[in-house]
């Protein structure tokens, strides 16, 4: 069993008591102190197989330092294994040994490290810049540099749509990126800007400040001209068609010098209205009290919108002719006189008539 196959778990033991293992985006990493830094490279070179040196690179980490991180893969038998070997050195002093002696590929790696970030690699054959130009003063990828260059010109994502076609038109606050400083504090025209107009502060409405009391009250709003007045009434007062019909007031019956009421006003206008419910839901509605009590009859029912297009909106009976009433029940008949026909006084009730064919017998009588 390889000794990667351990990792995570084993980081501890085998890169020592302060490594610490985790895995993470289907990767391994093994975060080691800088005194560790050579010897973890020799241990994943030897004991763990990882000969193939890919990359190393440093994070610039505010208030940490910078996160030297080296990425090795170990190519055994036909399986692809990586691992990330990191250590952090402080801003103040950014110093660490050089892998060139273990890896050889390290070599350009760590001099544009040193180059873009300032990391000095101690005991390396040729620690010189690799890709900026001569002369030149910093290391761009520390979050510290300033970008000059977005000084002298705006930073693209400073500038709202439409800003540029109207120079004179208010702007808003300009967002800078990291590292870009104020014109007016850093670069050529220093001191000559005037400052940024700050945003004026909001003022409260008029109404608000006319009707606020305390803080945190709501204004009240006066009322406009010919709008009626809203109601004041809590849910259980009811409507102001309930209060007048249970309660009228006497007082207020117009007398013989009151000016002409407005139709549809009045108490007669409000008796008229029909009372709203000031029932629960529990008591029912108005047409179920109704129903109970037996007073008030059902309405009727409204017909429904007929389609000339719908044949089941109109319907016709089966037959053309309406189908013939059921037969009344038979009445029983009464006994025939065994003796013969009746006889009324003396007379034979009917005429003898000539013998006919039988016919069976019928629910009639006999």
């Amino acid at each position: 069993m390889n000794l990667y196959d351990s990792l995570p778990d084993a980081a501890g033991t085998i890169f020592g008591a302060e490594a610490v293992g985790s895995f993470a985006y289907s990767l391994l990493t093994v975060d080691v102190p800088t005194a560790s830094w050579i010897p973890a490279l020799e241990i994943a070179r030897d004991k763990l197989g990882c000969t193939y040196f890919d990359w190393l690179s440093a994070v610039d980490e505010p208030g940490t330092g910078f996160r030297i991180c080296a990425h090795v893969v170990s190519l055994e038998n036909h399986r692809v294994r990586r691992l990330l070997l990191r250590t952090t050195v402080p801003h103040s002093a950014p110093s660490l040994p050089s892998a060139v002696s273990i890896y050889a590929g390290a070599e350009w790696h760590e001099r544009e490290t040193f180059e873009m970030f300032g990391v000095v690699f101690t005991d390396h054959p040729n620690l010189v810049p690799l890709l900026l130009p001569e002369n030149f003063e910093g290391h761009p990828l520390r979050k510290d540099f300033v970008l000059a260059a977005r000084v002298a010109k705006a930073w693209p994502g400073a500038k709202e749509p439409g800003e540029a076609h109207d120079p004179d038109a208010p702007k808003r606050r300009q967002m800078l990126p990291p590292g870009v400083p104020d014109p007016n504090d850093w670069g050529p025209m220093k001191g000559q800007l005037p400052p940024a107009p700050a945003r004026p502060a909001r003022t409260p409405r008029a109404a608000g400040a006319a009707g606020a009391g305390a803080a945190g009250d709501r204004p009240v709003r006066a009322p406009r001209e010919g709008a009626p007045v809203r109601r004041s009434r809590s849910v259980a007062e009811g409507s102001a068609s309930q209060a007048a019909a249970a309660a009228p007031d006497p007082a207020a019956a117009p007398g013989p010098a009151a000016a002409p009421a407005e139709p549809g006003s009045g108490p007669a206008a409000a008796a008229a209205r029909p009372p709203r419910r000031t029932r629960s839901a529990s008591d029912g509605s108005a047409s179920q009290a109704a129903d109970a009590a037996g007073s008030a009859p059902e309405p009727p029912a409204r017909p429904g919108a007929r389609s000339t297009d719908a044949p089941w909106h109109d319907p016709k009976p089966a037959f053309d002719e309406p189908p013939a009433a059921p037969a009344e029940p038979a009445t029983p008949a009464e006994p025939a006189d065994p003796v013969g026909p009746a006889e009324t006084d003396g007379k034979p009730a009917t005429e003898p008539t000539e013998p006919t064919e039988p016919t069976e017998p019928t629910g009639g009588t006999a």
